[in-house]
């Protein structure tokens, strides 16, 4: 499992197999529950160019490298709008978490969206999930202000204003993206005990 921040995916470029630059990433998509990534919104490439009508379908990602995403051609690019309507009807979240708010099912604030964390595993049917979120602290975890990552169960629920968490997920907020892979198993082994 390889953790990375999705600002570190956003504007890489997406290539072809047979080595053609044909858009960048732009903004990744929720798929149900907001658990799995679903694709990417794409930008056209060059300095001028504005959002793309086509998207990138997670399922069509050959490969998600460390400066670019490979894809076969660009045939398995689809209408934007198809993914994230696509989305929405299967209760991911359709928009932007950014900047929204982090509470626990008890009610406590734990801070503010600046980053998702996704775990790509190519060794489980090439999954991409949402394992967590990079907050701005409040001050409930003594920290307000720093940068802290919440783990995620493998489903919740996302809209664009508040992003309920378990409240156990307190018990396991990180300050360093390197240890947080083990926080997020940790994390999901004691939901799964639980159940």
């Amino acid at each position: 499992m390889r953790l990375m921040r999705t600002s570190e995916v956003t504007k890489r470029c997406v290539v072809t197999m047979a080595g053609e630059d044909v858009a960048q990433i732009r903004d990744l998509v929720f798929a149900a529950g907001g658990g799995a990534v679903a694709g990417f919104t794409l930008s056209g490439r060059g300095m001028f160019s504005g959002p793309s009508k086509q998207s990138l379908p997670w399922s069509a990602v050959a490969a998600l490298g460390r400066d670019a995403v490979m894809i076969r051609d660009e045939s398995v690019l689809e209408p934007a709008q198809r993914l994230l309507d696509a989305s929405v009807s299967a209760g991911g979240s359709g928009g932007d978490v950014l900047q929204s708010q982090v509470l626990t099912d008890s009610g406590i604030d734990l801070g503010t969206v600046v980053d998702v964390v996704i775990a790509v595993d190519r060794s489980h049917a090439g999954r991409c999930d949402v394992v967590g979120y990079e907050i701005e602290a409040s001050e409930a975890l003594g920290t307000k202000g720093t940068r802290m990552f919440v783990p995620l169960p493998d489903a919740l629920a996302a809209s664009g204003e508040h992003l309920i968490v378990p409240a156990v997920a307190q018990d396991f907020v990180a300050d360093d993206l390197a240890g947080f892979g083990a926080a997020v198993l940790a994390f999901r082994a004691q939901l799964e005990g639980s159940r």
